[in-house]
């Protein structure tokens, strides 16, 4: 069976060895992801050059993913390395602070105390310590510990609702977006946007350092629920980031948030990655727990075009068995995943004829049972726009662009490939190349049903407007395109 919902991988010290990283590619990764919180930019470039290398050589498209850290709010350092907090101990957070005690400890983002008053939640650890602010002073916040426990150096810090005033994009960011470009990552995620104007800062910047990648909004602040809409708009696609979400907004909402998030990113002709401890368990078990599996599932379910594993990968213990379980689950849940093509259909405009043909293509491929559909792309667009709705049917992905190539390894249901550039006119011609494309590679046989979108004026972006239903290999034997 082909996948497809697809699979994010983070890298770390666990699986960047490059016998790791083939192992991980072959198991089912498509997409890797160079998490910029950690390690340094020649680890960064390391890792990509090698699974550029795999890639090339197992023939299989792996994109490429960098994941900027964002203004992620920490304490300091304490004298000893940590302390233990009990519930009604008093607590400082102080911005002038350099190596904390008992008593206090200081902030890394100077400006928290202008952030936050008195009766406001501060949230350290993800959720595991629970602060009441009782009131503030100057460069220190005087709080009361509602739950305690182990606080180490650099723990993160949340204020329950949202509300920092941290942009999105730190002086970091703009050195790794640099670093990024330079290894030619084919997606770039944001992390913590509030507003359309952070993901279009970090676009600007991107081309300004010669970047091609797709923009990813990591949606994890209060803000950004709100704002949801204008981000998906100014953006490739997004990541429900669950853990930072979880804490802000509280873990109860984020299933409904999750739902949302997908559902909108699909209307909207946009990727949806969804993302944390969706494997969790095993960083230290070679088998999931049911809980795991049923949430890797309704994901699926839900149309997320890509399940994303964290420590799984970057540091645990079994990251090949855990790329395994994932892709046993995601083909598993897809075969019950609803088709309601005809319904979905019901209401829509298209305003493009590339767009039109597109949909156009789906409608033929699911009422006639077709084996496959292909979709010649120079951009992308079309490939994307088929796989917005569930027709059941196989798409593939067919381009000249070696950028667009590796674009494609996130949109479910759209499996990539990369064609000869020889651009013609000929319909003909473009059909045949298709159809040989698909039996080559054991998709279709001959006598199979396909069918094809492409433009008349092959490899110009936006020209998709043909759509053909043909027999494989009813033409292999003589062509004759003069």
């Amino acid at each position: 069976m082909i996948r497809h919902t697809k699979i994010v991988a983070t890298i770390g010290p666990a699986s960047r060895e490059p016998d790791v990283l083939e192992s991980l590619i072959r198991a089912g990764v498509d997409v890797v992801r160079l998490n910029f919180s950690h390690g340094k930019p020649e680890e960064h470039k390391a890792v990509a050059a090698a699974v550029r290398e795999i890639s090339a050589r197992l023939k299989r498209p792996v994109g490429i993913l960098a994941d900027l850290q964002g203004p992620k709010i920490r304490i300091g350092k304490f004298e000893s390395g940590g302390i233990v907090l009990q519930n009604g101990d008093h607590f400082i957070l102080d911005a002038k602070c350099e190596l904390g005690d008992a008593t206090r400890v200081g902030i890394d983002y100077k400006n928290l105390p202008g952030d936050v008053g008195p009766g406001d939640i501060l949230l350290l650890n993800d959720g595991q310590i629970v602060l009441n602010v009782v009131r503030v002073k100057d460069s220190e916040i005087f709080t009361t510990v509602r739950e305690g426990g182990e606080l180490l150096d650099h723990k993160g810090i949340n204020r329950q609702g949202g509300g920092l005033s941290a942009p999105a994009l730190t002086a970091k960011d703009m050195e790794d977006i640099r670093t990024a470009t330079q290894i030619g990552v084919d997606f770039l995620a944001v992390s913590f946007p509030k507003s359309a104007s952070d993901m279009y800062m970090a676009r600007q910047l991107m081309l300004a350092n010669g970047g091609h990648a797709l923009t990813i909004a990591k949606i994890e602040r209060v803000e950004a629920i709100a704002a949801l809409e204008e981000i998906l708009d100014a953006s490739d696609g997004i990541m429900v980031a669950r853990g930072d979400l979880a804490i802000e907004t509280g873990d109860a909402a984020v299933p409904s948030h999750q739902k949302r998030m997908i559902r909108l990113a699909r209307e909207k002709n946009k990727v949806a990655i969804t993302a944390t401890q969706m494997m969790e368990s095993m960083v230290n078990s070679p088998t999931p727990t049911r809980a795991e599996v049923s949430d890797v599932a309704n994901a699926v379910l839900d149309g997320t075009d890509a399940v994303m594993l964290s420590t799984e990968t970057a540091l645990g213990k079994y990251p090949v068995k855990t790329v395994e379980a994932m892709t046993r689950v995601c083909l598993e849940a897809e075969k019950s995943a609803p088709i309601t093509l005809d319904y979905d259909f019901l209401n829509r405009v298209f305003n493009r004829i590339d767009h039109t043909i597109s949909m156009a293509s789906l409608f033929a491929a699911y009422h006639l049972k077709v084996k496959a559909i292909a979709a010649f792309t120079a951009s992308g667009s079309t490939a994307l726009w088929m796989s917005r709705l569930n027709c059941g049917i196989p798409i593939f992905g067919l381009t000249y662009e070696p950028h667009t190539h590796l674009k494609m390894t996130l949109f479910r249901a759209v499996t990539p490939m990369l064609i000869e550039d020889k651009r013609t006119e000929h319909a003909g011609e473009i059909r045949h190349d298709a159809e040989q494309q698909l039996i080559d590679a054991n998709v279709v046989q001959k006598g199979d049903l396909i069918v094809l979108a492409y433009g008349e004026r092959n490899g110009m972006a936006g020209g998709t407007n043909t759509l053909s239903i043909v027999c494989a290999g009813d033409h292999f034997t003589s062509p004759n395109w003069n």
